[in-house]
């Protein structure tokens, strides 16, 4: 008999990741695998297929944040598994939402700051739609109340972002786009008399247009629909859809009466996650008072123990997102925000005027008195030989995502490109996307593309 026995020795956590039985497989694409595999094979496998995307921090076409800090990350990483809309079994969480709607409320001048109603949402798109409901829902109260019918509601806008269209269709209401004629890049208050009428629930203004970033002017549209009432008797509420602007306006443009400083503006939907400076995930729609949120849009829910008030498209939702808004509020408050606007503001305008030096490209918009963005055109009357599809697909060699595309309905010949500058974007990165724009010109010219095929890019 033996007087030891000897264990074989398990070295499968010795093996190389690029060793293993699982690495010498493609990963499976249609049907779940038989059989479990190691936790660190499978992360860095599935982590080497992430490194085909684009690098986000290049990634000039998105308003989406995509730099936070270490302690954000953190707190993100603890609220994993934290489930927001229960708010009777994470009773801080909800409060911190709470926090948030009031705080925004106060940024956007409420005039009942502490008691007005407000929510989270997944970001801006949802909470547009929110705040369409809930115009559609008041009008539809009034209709009812004056005997009259209730089966054609509109909603007038200019060039807006696809969730409006989405509204339109999901909630059977017709979207009254105004088309851009001329040198216009947004909604004009002359434009209001011909497309609104006793079934418009609301306007729509953008404060930081998809397109071009402008900021439409909400004052003077209210304006305009003050004289329609007062001559047609249409009372037609605003919902400003700030979703970039509302975490600008209030910093770099301190001056601009565009939100609840307005009576007609009854609600404002803006987003998290982009110049609020949050994860992704995040938006947010407050209501000027109580009075413009109908009640029966809000349900009373038996969950988990407790009773609950809801009014979201969505449900189960991560709670990280919120925490970390909080967090940003905390963390940099007024003076912070400020800051970091105002520095993207300033390289917006410095890449503008350098961009204007380049030979062949024409601004129309540089950066000013709106979003911290440039967005240029091809000079006229020139053969170029290359379009600036051809131009976004050259920088990008170097990894750079820029967005092209052509403007919306009548302006639809005019084929734009965009550069977004968020939190995270220094002078410095700014300075080499220009070296990098000018050698693709430069390329381009050298070897035109006579027959260019290159098509729109993403514009979100």
């Amino acid at each position: 008999m033996p007087l030891h026995t000897v264990k074989k020795q398990d070295t499968a956590g010795a093996a190389d990741v690029y060793t293993t039985e699982v690495s010498d497989q493609r990963l499976p694409k249609y049907r779940m695998p038989e059989n479990s595999s190691s936790p660190r094979d499978i992360y860095n496998l599935v982590h080497d297929e992430l490194l085909l995307d684009g690098n986000s921090r290049q990634n000039l076409a998105t308003f989406c944040t995509t730099w936070s800090e270490p302690e954000a990350r953190q707190l993100m990483a603890e609220s994993i598994d934290k489930n927001m809309i229960d708010k009777d079994e994470y009773p801080q969480t909800a409060e911190i939402e709470k926090r948030c709607v009031h705080m925004i409320a106060d940024l956007f001048h409420s005039p009942a700051a502490q008691t007005t109603v407000g929510c989270s949402t997944t970001g801006s798109s949802e909470a547009c739609m929110l705040g369409g409901l809930a115009a559609k829902w008041r009008w539809k109260k009034k209709r009812i109340a004056a005997g009259k019918p209730y089966d054609k509601p509109n909603f007038v806008c200019g060039p807006v972002q696809i969730c409006w269209d989405k509204f339109a269709r999901y909630f059977d209401v017709e979207i009254r786009q105004v088309p851009l004629k001329g040198d216009a890049l947004g909604l004009r208050p002359e434009d209001l008399r011909q497309y609104c009428d006793e079934n418009t629930i609301c306007v729509v203004a953008t404060l930081g247009v998809t397109f071009t970033g402008v900021y439409e002017p909400v004052a003077a549209l209210a304006k305009e629909l003050d004289e329609m009432e007062k001559d047609l008797g249409f009372d037609i509420g605003i919902h400003v859809d700030a979703a970039s602007g509302g975490f600008i306006a209030p910093f770099v443009q301190k001056n601009l009466i565009w939100d609840f400083q307005i009576e007609r503006v009854k609600s404002i939907s803006a987003s998290g996650h982009k110049y609020g400076l949050a994860p992704l995930g995040v938006g947010w729609v407050i209501w000027r008072d109580t009075d413009q949120l109908p009640q029966e849009l809000i349900f009373n829910v038996d969950y988990l123990g407790g009773q609950m008030p809801t009014f979201a498209l969505n449900f189960s939702r991560p709670a990280g997102q919120i925490i970390t808004q909080y967090y940003d509020f905390l963390r940099l408050g007024r003076e912070g925000y400020t800051k970091i606007q105002q520095a993207c503001a300033d390289t917006a305008q410095w890449l503008a005027a350098e961009i204007a030096k380049l030979g062949p490209l024409e601004l129309v918009y540089d950066g000013k008195d709106a979003l911290p963005l440039v967005c240029y055109k091809l000079k006229d009357g020139q053969d170029h030989g290359f379009t600036l599809y051809d131009l976004s697909e050259r920088v990008r060699l170097r990894g750079w995502l820029i967005a092209s595309y052509p403007l919306p309905a009548d302006r639809g010949q005019t084929i734009i490109q965009r550069i977004l500058i968020r939190h995270g974007v220094s002078r410095d990165l700014a300075q080499l996307l220009l070296d990098d724009l000018s050698k693709a010109i430069k390329h381009l010219k050298e070897n035109p593309v006579p027959h260019s095929v290159a098509g729109p890019t993403f514009h979100h």
